[in-house]
């Protein structure tokens, strides 16, 4: 299983957002310069963090971002599951696209399907105050 950048970089931005003061607001700017992520496709993930009820963002001249929920109330594979765009670890998993001559009568998805299922299920168990227990050591490494 890969997971795509796009949640990598929403699930840091999460851990980020969730190392500092709970009112504190984030500029994309500060974010995008500490992980070395183009600020672009940051603003990106931000949208869709905030469509998707993570995080609440505020504009103008004293503007930012911050969580929307406490970190406890945010788990870790809802994220996972707002943010990838699919699961088609292999060609048949993509129904739209499958060319797979060997689909109708292969067990080998049931076993990766068994398999991702246990992956999300892991990652179910998680949330973000979960990722951000050690805060502070987090918060050093992220000025």
């Amino acid at each position: 299983m890969h997971l795509t950048y796009y949640t990598d970089y929403s699930l840091r931005l999460l851990m980020f957002l969730g190392t500092r003061q709970k009112n504190q607001l984030v500029r994309s700017k500060e974010v995008a310069d500490i992980y070395g992520i183009p600020n672009n496709h940051l603003i990106k993930i931000v949208r869709r963090l905030s469509t998707e009820g993570y995080i609440e963002t505020i504009r103008g001249r004293n503007g930012g971002m911050r969580l929307r929920r406490e970190p406890a109330a945010i788990n870790i594979g809802s994220v996972v599951r707002d943010m990838e765009e699919n699961f088609h670890i292999v060609e048949c998993f993509d129904h739209e696209n499958n060319q797979c001559v060997i689909s109708g009568a292969c067990r080998l998805k049931g076993v990766l399907n068994e398999a991702l299922d246990a992956f999300i299920s892991v990652l179910d168990q998680y949330t973000l105050q979960d990722l951000i227990t050690n805060r502070e050591q987090l918060y050093s490494l992220l000025k």
